[in-house]
């Protein structure tokens, strides 16, 4: 149990910050600039938000494939497929998220950190420190949603013991076997260290 937990948190954490390194940009410039196609892009990362997972998992299925345009990289069922899935699964809530965040800050802070001699970039920089907790909640909302899906992983990584199970695939493979109670302790796991995460996030931001 220990193995498959700590698997979980080394996937779900990494894909994480992967979708933060690339949301963080994107969710810079949606929400600090105006251009045409805006609104538009930040409807799709809304609408992208409810993307099941069984779906992503089936599209990146096929292109991992043997068959597939990434076949001969050979990730098909090995961690850093799943990475790659639940990052890209958790994306849309991360610029989502930050977009939201980043609006709700007061646009005299950008104009006032240009005014007294600021870049472009140290004056967004100014605007996503003052949207910290919002930031912190989307990095926590997504690492929530990749440590507790189950589509991505399943496809991806084919639930290989000691290789790709982690405690979403373990749930569903010890509750087709019949091992109820096992299953519901990976389960009570699984919650104790979500909400063990998002208590601690928490009391830190009231700090």
């Amino acid at each position: 149990m220990l193995d498959i937990v700590l698997r979980s948190l080394w996937i779900s954490g990494t894909a994480t910050l992967l979708a933060t390194a690339w949301g963080l940009p994107l969710a810079l410039l949606l929400g600090l600039r105006e251009f045409r196609g805006r609104r538009a892009l930040l409807s799709l990362f809304h609408t992208l938000m409810g993307l099941p997972t069984v779906t992503l998992g089936l599209l990146l299925f096929l292109l991992l494939s043997s068959r597939g345009p990434l076949g001969p990289l050979h990730l098909l069922y090995t961690p850093s497929a799943m990475i790659l899935g639940q990052a890209l699964l958790v994306t849309p809530i991360v610029v989502t998220f930050l977009c939201e965040a980043l609006e709700r800050v007061d646009p005299s802070l950008r104009d006032l950190a240009r005014t007294l001699g600021a870049s472009e970039r140290q004056a967004s920089l100014a605007v996503l420190g003052e949207a910290r907790r919002g930031a912190v909640l989307a990095v926590l909302a997504s690492f929530n949603r990749a440590v507790s899906e189950l589509g991505v992983a399943m496809m991806l990584g084919g639930n290989l013991h000691g290789y790709t199970r982690v405690m979403t695939t373990a749930i569903a493979l010890e509750t087709a076997r019949g091992e109820v109670l096992l299953s519901l302790q990976l389960a009570a796991v699984l919650l104790a260290l979500v909400f063990t995460l998002n208590l601690a996030v928490n009391l830190l931001g009231r700090r």
